[in-house]
C-alpha cells in the first residue's frame, strides 16, 4: 500500500489555492468592487451588442456578424474567470477544484485563440469594404462569414484540446499554491515539478501560430487599407474610411499587445506578478471596454441601441 505522500505525488491534487491578484489584504475590497462593476458592465455592454446585431435589420452585414461573435466571446471570457474570483474574494478559503481548474484553462485558451481568428476575419471584412467596395456583397456573403466563424471556433477548440492533454499529465508533487487569480496554462506549467520543455515548446509554437499568423493577416490587410485610403482625394473621404477601422484597431491593440507579452516567452521564465496584472487586463478590462469602443465610434450601433431602449421603454410602460 502506498503512503499518502506517495499517492499524492502520483495523483493530481484535489484542489488548488489561488493567491489572487495581490498579496495585500486591504486591496481586496476595492478590487472586489472594481471587478463586480467591470463584470456587470461587460455583461450589459456585450449582451446589448449581441441583441442589436440580431434584432436590427440594418446590422445584418458581415461586420456585425463578426462583432456579435466577438461580444459573445468577451461575455464568455469574463464569465470564465470573474465569478470564481468574486467568490474567492468573499471567502477565507480561496480554492478551486482540480477539475474546475482544468475546465477554466481549457475554456480560456479556447476563447483566446478563437478571438485571434475573429479579429483577423474582421480585418478581412474591412479590407474588402474599403479596397473592393463594388465586390463587397459578392465576396463577403453570409455563407463565407459563417464558414470563417466555424473555422475560428473549431481552431480554438483544437488548440485548447492539445494544451489540456499535455497539461493534465504534469505532476505537481504536492504543490497546490497557484500564484494567480485563475487557472491558465503558463501558471500550471510554472507550478509543475517535472521537466516542462515539451509543454513550453508546444505552447510557444501553438501560441505563435494562433497569435502571429492572424496578427500578420491583420497588418497585411491594414497595409492595403492605408494605401487605398491615401489614394482618396477628399480629406472627408479619408477621414470616413479611417473612422470605420479605428474601433477595430483599438480592440486589436488592447487584445494583442498583452497576449504577445504574456505568451511569446517561455512560461517557466515569465514574472508571476507582471503576468497576473497582464492577465487581469486582457481577461477582464479588455472585454469590458470592447462594447463601449464599438458603440462610441459607430453611429449605426448607437442608433440601434437607442431604438432598442425605446422599444423596451414602451413595453415597460404598457
Amino acid at each position: 500500500m502506498r503512503t499518502d505522500n506517495q499517492s499524492f505525488l502520483g495523483d493530481p491534487p484535489r484542489d488548488f489555492i489561488l493567491l489572487g491578484i495581490s498579496g495585500r489584504p486591504w486591496l481586496e475590497l476595492p478590487l472586489f468592487v472594481v471587478l463586480l462593476v467591470s463584470y456587470v458592465l461587460a455583461m450589459l455592454g456585450n449582451i446589448a451588442i449581441i441583441l442589436v446585431s440580431r434584432l436590427d435589420p440594418q446590422l445584418h452585414s458581415p461586420m456585425y456578424i463578426f462583432l456579435s461573435h466577438l461580444s459573445f466571446l468577451d461575455l464568455c471570457y469574463t464569465t470564465t474567470t470573474v465569478p470564481q474570483m468574486l467568490v474567492n474574494m468573499g471567502s477565507s478559503r480561496k480554492t478551486i477544484s482540480y477539475s474546475g481548474c482544468t475546465v477554466q484553462y481549457a475554456v480560456f485558451h479556447w476563447l483566446g485563440c478563437t478571438e485571434c481568428i475573429v479579429l483577423a476575419a474582421m480585418a478581412l471584412d474591412r479590407y474588402v469594404a474599403i479596397c473592393e467596395p463594388l465586390r463587397y456583397a459578392l465576396i463577403m456573403h453570409r455563407p463565407l462569414c459563417q464558414q470563417l466563424m466555424a473555422v475560428a471556433w473549431l481552431s480554438g477548440f483544437g488548440n485548447s484540446l492539445v494544451q489540456v492533454v499535455l497539461t493534465v499529465q504534469l505532476p505537481f508533487c504536492g504543490r497546490q499554491v497557484l500564484n494567480n487569480f485563475f487557472c491558465e496554462v503558463p501558471a500550471m506549467i510554472k507550478l509543475s515539478c517535472a521537466d516542462t520543455a515539451v509543454n513550453d515548446a508546444t505552447l510557444a509554437v501553438l501560441v505563435a501560430f494562433f497569435v502571429l499568423v492572424p496578427l500578420a493577416l491583420i497588418l497585411l490587410s491594414y497595409s492595403f487599407i492605408v494605401r487605398a485610403v491615401l489614394r482618396i482625394q477628399s480629406s472627408k473621404g479619408r477621414h470616413k474610411a479611417f473612422g470605420t477601422c479605428s474601433s477595430h484597431l483599438v480592440v486589436v491593440s488592447l487584445f494583442y499587445l498583452p497576449a504577445i507579452y504574456m505568451y511569446l516567452q517561455p512560461p517557466s521564465n515569465y514574472s508571476q506578478e507582471q503576468g497576473k496584472f497582464i492577465s487581469l487586463f486582457y481577461s477582464i478590462i479588455t472585454p469590458t471596454l470592447n462594447p463601449f469602443i464599438y458603440t462610441l465610434r459607430n453611429k449605426d450601433v448607437k442608433a440601434a441601441l437607442r431604438k432598442l431602449l425605446a422599444r423596451m421603454w414602451r413595453l415597460y410602460r404598457r
